[in-house]
């Protein structure tokens, strides 16, 4: 896929002398002349047109959904608390019903690789479609892009306005426009931090004005991102600050359904009038109206082929079918396909065929063994999490009658938000039969979500001890779940760990 250069772009050739004359004389004819390109062209500012269609609903409706979920969901409350919280003070996270710790790391880690796989699935079928409908980045453009048409008006309306002096009517535009966006950032920085702290309390917080320096920080740091970002950044943030603008290649090939241009349908492209017949005149179906580039947000034409630049968002299809509409011309001149089926003239039946082929069943097939890996893992999951740690002060010790002591410190984390109580035992195995767990207090007890140390002597019969070779000997703590109201179900954490028998 080679990038196509913006039309925009310009490049000034810039003469230089190979060596600096000693002294003032005439330009010698032979001199070299070399051509110095810029790092960094300044582009103007892309003035979007308002576009509606069938790719525009569903766009729209990408926005109304991601940020339901995005907005809603520090709102809602499971079990007397906020559903889904991420609690870093107490390092509790809380999906829904699941309790994680920070030892459940490696479920992130799994929610990732499920997530970039998707990202590579869906790629190879379908191109950008993640960028130009789910992103962040597009779905916060969207938003600012129409509180902007709203208040300053349409394309047109825009250029006319920022190309004249700031009289009032400029003004006071601009200012209600910045004051809607700010006020967007500013929920959106809330929100976001209202996963990691109570949203109610947060909400408070802010009211008066009480918040906590980092809350503070990320707040004002989230809203600024998203006013940026959205705001004035745009397409700059797709086409040079996302790596995946860069890598995308590497998941397309030639089956990949992305935005074409039926370049053989619509070239030559020229001007005309709706009663002339274009094929007497020699022209195909395009009418050069330019709206396809108007249209776009990162201000790239699509007639000029594949590019990097373009996101998928299918707004250069929805203006193009009107445009055909009009001139009762058949619709899509731009429109989803893939290279082979452009390129082979085929019917859109052949083309979603191909979305079936070996390379896109493989990565179906590893992402659902990834989500069944996941979903297995966490339903089977111990309602309960053990760490156990020896005592540093003492590795072993020996005690009035000849026995062999060792202190453990276990941490117990309760899982669920009911109340566990656990029995702990100790397993030594053939070679150190005799193994016991000395003053134990009964079953120990945590509330639901809570994490609790524990100490734990072991000791080795002095009889037994004497048969013991010295050295660290493999021994096995097993935790116990005791059947309650709450969890009926036992259950049991076998966690590994050593034995020292000194010289």
């Amino acid at each position: 896929m080679e990038p196509v250069e913006h039309p925009t772009r310009q490049r000034a050739p810039v003469t230089l002398p190979t060596s600096a004359p000693a002294a003032p004389a005439a330009p010698a004819v032979d001199d070299a002349v070399v051509s110095v390109v810029s790092m960094f062209v300044k582009e103007d500012k892309i003035y979007a047109r308002a576009v509606s269609g069938w790719f525009a609903w569903w766009r729209w409706a990408a926005v109304a959904i991601t940020q339901l979920v995005f907005y809603g969901l520090p709102w809602l409350e499971w079990n007397a608390r906020q559903a889904v919280l991420f609690d870093l003070s107490a390092r509790r996270f809380y999906i829904f019903g699941l309790v994680l710790y920070p030892q459940d790391f490696i479920y992130l880690t799994a929610l990732l690789v499920i997530a970039a796989w998707s990202l590579f699935l869906f790629t190879t079928v379908a191109g950008r479609v993640w960028c130009g409908y789910a992103c962040p980045q597009t779905v916060y453009t969207e938003m600012f892009m129409a509180i902007e048409r709203w208040i300053e008006g349409d394309r047109m309306a825009r250029l006319k306005r920022d190309g004249g002096p700031w009289r009032f009517d400029r003004l006071w535009r601009s200012a209600a426009k910045h004051a809607a966006w700010g006020a967007i950032a500013l929920w959106t920085g809330i929100t976001f931090v209202g996963y990691f702290a109570p949203m109610r309390e947060l909400v408070a917080n802010v009211a008066g004005w009480t918040l906590s320096p980092w809350e503070a920080f990320w707040v004002l740091f989230y809203a600024l991102a998203t006013y940026g970002n959205a705001g004035f950044l745009r397409e700059q943030v797709c086409k040079y600050m996302c790596p995946y603008a860069r890598f995308q290649s590497a998941m397309f090939d030639r089956d990949t359904w992305i935005i074409s241009y039926d370049q053989l349908r619509g070239d030559p492209r020229g001007t005309r009038s709706r009663k002339v017949d274009a094929r007497s005149q020699g022209l195909g179906d395009c009418i050069d109206c330019s709206l396809c580039v108007q249209v776009c947000p990162t201000g790239i034409d699509i007639r000029n082929g594949l590019q990097y630049e373009c996101i998928g968002c299918a707004a250069c299809d929805d203006v193009c079918d009107g445009v055909m509409d009009q001139m009762q011309y058949p619709r899509g001149l731009i429109r989803y396909a893939t290279q082979n089926g452009m390129d082979g003239r085929w019917s859109r039946a052949r083309m979603l065929r191909t979305v079936l082929r070996p390379r896109v069943l493989v990565y179906t097939a590893i992402l659902w063994a990834a989500i069944a890996l996941l979903a297995g893992s966490l339903y089977w999951r111990a309602p309960f999490r053990v760490d156990v740690v020896r005592d540093r002060a003492a590795l072993a010790r020996l005690v009035d009658g000849g026995d062999i002591e060792n202190v453990y410190r276990l941490q117990l984390m309760n899982a669920t938000e009911s109340v566990q109580r656990y029995d702990i035992t100790v397993d030594g195995g053939p070679s150190m039969d005799g193994l016991r767990v000395m003053a134990q207090p009964g079953p120990i007890e945590l509330q639901g979500t809570q994490a609790r140390w524990v100490t734990l002597v072991v000791r080795l019969p002095a009889d037994r001890a004497a048969e013991v070779r010295p050295g660290a000997h493999p021994v096995h703590f097993q935790i116990e779940r005791l059947p309650s109201p709450q969890e009926a179900a036992p259950a049991r954490v076998r966690e590994a760990s050593s034995f020292i028998v000194p010289r």
